[in-house]
């Protein structure tokens, strides 16, 4: 287990070599009181107060409160060091828990596909919230006592050797039982941190359902019933932690074996010692010093804090290797888009076809495709309508090769979708959802995401085209910093993603509700731009006026799609004309692309602040 866990840390300590020398060397100043703190003691006794010579008594305890000022200087410039370590750390693990969480997300069934559909792991939250930050904690408090316990105990027994080699023999063997005694109890310490540890993940697997679904639970009178299941893993949880902590009292035995057992030996036999002369008793108070300042304090240290810091560190870093060490997902293929792009004669590079398509979120789903085809040649425009939740999302998803079908075969330039490089595949296609990404970082980071080297004079013709002139010109410039993207307003985001397309090499781009959030006049001038853009563009429509924009539209319908233009679709698909009749009766005018699109009264306003609010099985309004 030791390789396995450093293999998450050893990289950490690669990268601050002189973080560690610099830690290193301040803890042996930081020592440097335990090391003489007797042999100072026994000599300002024998030589200064026992001698009659007050003064220089005096001034040998003197000089032992300078040593310890020295080691508290210690202390505190190790402090940096050991924080740039642990951080460092941290930011490790969150990378990896959080590309490793992603990875389980996006391939749950390790290596089966995407159409296994997004499968929530809700222990992962535990693992980022309190392991990563258990190992943050632990590591840091590690590091600081662990160079303390190891030195102090060393230069303590520099010291009761310099006094008398028996004492350090006494003590010597003493410290070594106890290192045996916390060997053997760390065995039992491990599986009990363990158990919790596992109880821990059950109960947030347990509870997470219920969480998220606690409306529905009231709803239905299930709270009981939620209460015992949950309720089981609080149990299972509270046992295991009580186990820990019974295991955990075995340590008071360990230190008393360690360091009261040499102190009653040396206290006993102290009249004999002093009166053979084999000690002298500024010998025998400076021994004292030894143990009960310097060697106790530190197997104090090591069996109580030390060890139990470092079983926690070592299974908590084994439970997060379990998670991070993923199989891999299905492997991307090799073949590439020859052809692909606005210079590829006829376009056939970036054509898309689907053919016989099924699809299902899962094994066991019922399919929302069972024998879907569709052309999409290069260069067109379509766009989906439908219903709320009847797949055109979906749809929209298994065409830019995010979803995987189960059945048929999805290609992009006549080449099915898993048979090609996975980075070409996204480099050639980009699927723009409703939920805009912004990072923090300035604004030409983030609009030069998916091409690092786009000129500043192509970003400002996308700022002119998209309407995003505005937001460029608010936060002063290209080079402005986003500290935060609650900054920016919804609206403002979606304009920052869409550019970021705008701006790549994407040939085909699909806008699944991405202009949501903007009115009617920013969502068609979004539009036109991306249309006047060379390459194919697919939009998922919330509004009549995107879908009448588009040379064909297709209508998702119950496990049936339909293609055709707006005026082919009034005559022979009734799923759209109920579609027109409900955009109509919400206040949108059903004119042909070119002509009038306004909103008639105040029942337009409705229909750009929502999405259409059909869902499945619901028959819409009718205008008469």
């Amino acid at each position: 287990m030791a390789s396995e866990t450093m293999r998450l840390v050893r990289p950490v300590l690669r990268a601050h070599r002189r973080d560690l020398g610099a830690l290193a060397a301040w803890s042996l100043v930081e020592t440097l009181p335990v090391l003489l703190s007797g042999t100072l003691v026994a000599a300002a006794l024998d030589h200064g107060f026992l001698d009659g010579r007050v003064p220089h008594g005096l001034l040998l305890l003197l000089a032992y409160g300078v040593t310890m000022v020295i080691g508290t200087l210690g202390t505190r410039q190790a402090m940096p060091h050991t924080a740039a370590m642990v951080e460092s750390l941290r930011d490790a693990l969150i990378g990896q828990v959080v590309r490793a969480g992603l990875h389980r997300a996006v391939y749950p069934e390790s290596g089966a596909g995407h159409s296994g559909g997004p499968i929530t792991d809700v222990s992962t939250v535990a693992r980022l919230t309190r392991q990563v930050e258990t190992v943050r904690q632990i590591s840091g408090g590690l590091l600081l006592s662990l160079r303390g316990v190891v030195l102090a105990m060393v230069a303590a027994m520099i010291g009761l050797c310099a006094l008398d080699p028996l004492l350090a023999l006494i003590t010597g063997g003493a410290v070594l039982t106890a290192a045996a005694l916390t060997a053997l109890l760390s065995r039992v310490l491990r599986r009990r941190h363990v158990a919790l540890l596992r109880a821990q993940e059950e109960l947030a697997r347990r509870a997470g359902p219920h969480l998220t679904g606690i409306r529905d639970v009231v709803t239905c009178g299930a709270w009981k019933t939620a209460g015992r299941t949950v309720g089981t893993g609080v149990d299972a949880e509270a046992a295991a932690a009580v186990a820990s902590a019974r295991a955990g009292a075995g340590r008071i035995a360990v230190v008393a074996v360690g360091t009261r057992l040499p102190f009653a030996i040396i206290l006993l036999s102290s009249p004999w010692l002093v009166s053979s002369a084999v000690l002298t008793p500024g010998a025998l108070v400076g021994a004292m010093v030894y143990l009960l300042q310097g060697i106790e304090p530190a197997l104090r240290a090591m069996v109580q804090t030390v060890s139990n810091m470092g079983l926690q560190l070592s299974v908590t870093l084994h439970r997060l290797t379990d998670f991070i060490d993923v199989p891999p997902g299905p492997p991307s293929g090799t073949a590439s888009l020859t052809g692909a792009g606005a210079g590829a004669g006829v376009g056939k590079g970036t054509d898309i076809a689907l053919r016989d398509v099924l699809f299902a979120y899962g094994p066991h789903a019922e399919p929302l495709f069972s024998r879907l085809s569709l052309d999409i040649p290069y260069g067109s425009h379509l766009a989906i309508v439908g219903p709320s939740g009847i797949g055109k999302s979906t749809l929209a998803c298994l065409a830019g090769g995010l979803e995987r079908a189960r059945r048929g075969v999805v290609t992009v330039g006549g080449i099915p979708v898993p048979e090609l490089a996975e980075d070409e595949l996204r480099r050639q296609v980009a699927v723009v959802p409703q939920e805009s990404y912004v990072f923090a970082g300035t604004l030409r980071e983030n609009l030069a995401l998916l091409r690092p080297d786009v000129p500043e004079s192509e970003l400002d013709a996308a700022a002119v085209a998209l309407g995003l002139g505005e937001t460029v010109r608010g936060l002063g410039g290209y080079d402005a910093v986003i500290g935060s993207p609650g900054v920016l307003s919804q609206g403002e985001r979606q304009l920052i993603t869409l550019a970021r397309v705008y701006v790549s090499e994407a040939r085909v781009v699909i806008l699944d509700e991405a202009t949501c959030h903007l009115d009617r006049t920013g969502e068609e001038r979004v539009e036109d731009a991306f249309i006047a853009r060379p390459g194919t563009l697919i939009v998922v429509a919330h509004r009549i006026t995107s879908a009448l924009r588009a040379e064909r539209i297709a209508v998702v319908g119950q496990d049936s799609l339909t293609v055709g233009s707006h005026d082919e679709l009034l005559r022979k698909s009734a799923e759209y004309a109920e579609l027109i009749g409900y955009w109509s009766s919400a206040g949108e005018s059903a004119e042909p692309a070119g002509e009038s699109t306004e909103p008639a009264g105040e029942g337009a306003e409705a229909v750009t602040s929502r999405p259409y609010p059909l869902v499945r099985g619901e028959r819409p309004y009718l205008k008469p």
